[in-house]
């Protein structure tokens, strides 16, 4: 099955912090939305990013997650549901490539699955 990521990107002004629904927004949407095709939950991102190329005047990163979904549709489809797109945010949804085993990334993969 396809393998996508959603990267989180929240309004530039938008503090979670001191919005007091934010934290049951998201596992909302983890919980319910994601959790049966989720790969990698992710890791919030709080410190500022180094930026290249065009990623959004008005966004920053604000996270990700890698899921699992039938094709790009049904990925786009749950990523809908993210709390991110009401506060004045949204998502890139990406399909991940899969790799030869040859890959640099792929033998780093296997490495560190070793390790």
């Amino acid at each position: 099955m396809p393998t996508y990521i959603f990267s989180y990107r929240p309004a530039k002004d938008f503090d979670s912090l001191a919005d007091p629904s934010t934290l049951p927004a998201w596992g909302t949407f983890l919980n319910e939305v994601i959790a049966p095709r989720v790969v990698d939950p992710g890791r919030p991102v709080f410190e500022p990013p180094a930026l290249i190329g065009e990623v959004g005047a008005s966004t920053r990163l604000g996270g990700y997650s890698i899921v699992t979904a039938d094709d790009l549709e049904a990925a786009v489809s749950m990523a809908k549901s993210c709390p991110t797109i009401e506060r004045g945010g949204g998502v890139e949804v990406g399909l991940l490539a899969e790799l030869p085993q040859e890959h640099p990334a792929e033998q780093m993969r296997s490495q560190l699955a070793g390790a």
